[in-house]
């Protein structure tokens, strides 16, 4: 099985980069995207469509017009698709899709940005918390796949000037502890389970100062899975060298 993360920074702008050519290429069981930007009655403006490729769309939008928003692909209808979290949690910005399998639950999320200011961090622990509760009530079911742009960079190694960016956001002390909460609830970092001493692999990067031309980037995009099946994860694939977004798409392939 295939699937796939990307967070497009806006979609409608992301297609007129090579959407859709990689979308074609990936050709994912489950194709995950962030940061739409858009209502589902702007969806004719694009000229590619979900469904004229073969898949079932999904679409969770946030009330304000260009903002945030999620969006699943999916080759198989899902027994049910849910948006937003049953546990609490910001409601109208459309952050969270959850689609059932017969085997396992599928969970596409985009999480809050503390912003520069760190005013959200207390939103954003809430959210956190509201988040993990979600995921542990759907574990208790079937196993969890979880994915999307997290907004964290977990460890040093995740960024690539870790000193200079301690305590800025997505870099916080708070925002690292509540995504160890969640490994120690019972799941895995896809990426980091295969790779753990890997270095210089970001999913984000500034579009200031030639950053992704010098690989100056944040691991901030994440395939996080139910421990116990870690075990079926065959790769974790970083495509940095897919343009169209300041983010790159991240593959998960299981056994």
């Amino acid at each position: 099985m295939k699937a796939v993360t990307w967070n497009v920074n806006g979609l409608r702008a992301c297609e007129k980069k090579g959407f859709a050519d990689f979308f074609a290429n990936a050709d994912a069981d489950f194709f995950c995207i962030q940061e739409t930007k858009m209502q589902t009655d702007q969806l004719a403006q694009l000229k590619w469509s979900a469904e004229a490729a073969g898949y079932h769309a999904f679409w969770n939008s946030a009330e304000k017009k260009g903002y945030s928003g999620t969006a699943v692909f999916a080759k198989e209808e899902p027994i049910n698709a849910v948006k937003e979290m049953t546990t609490g949690g910001i409601s109208n910005e459309g952050r969270v899709l959850t689609l059932e399998y017969p085997d396992f639950f599928l969970v596409n999320a985009y999480v809050p940005n503390v912003r520069r200011d760190l005013v959200r961090i207390p939103l954003r622990m809430e959210w956190e918390d509201a988040l993990r509760a979600h995921l542990l009530e759907l574990d208790t079911k079937k196993p969890v796949l979880y994915c999307g742009d997290l907004n964290v960079a977990h460890q040093p190694i995740d960024l690539k000037n870790a000193r200079a960016n301690e305590g800025n956001a997505g870099y916080t002390t708070e925002e690292r502890e509540k995504f160890t909460e969640l490994l120690e609830a019972g799941f895995v970092d896809g990426f980091r389970y295969l790779y753990p001493d890997k270095t210089d692999a970001y999913t984000w990067w500034s579009y200031m100062g030639r950053a992704r031309e010098k690989n100056i980037g944040w691991r901030i995009d994440y395939w996080v899975l139910s421990r116990r099946i870690a075990d079926r994860i065959a790769d974790v694939v970083i495509h940095s060298e897919i343009p169209g977004s300041d983010h790159c798409p991240l593959e998960l392939i299981l056994k």
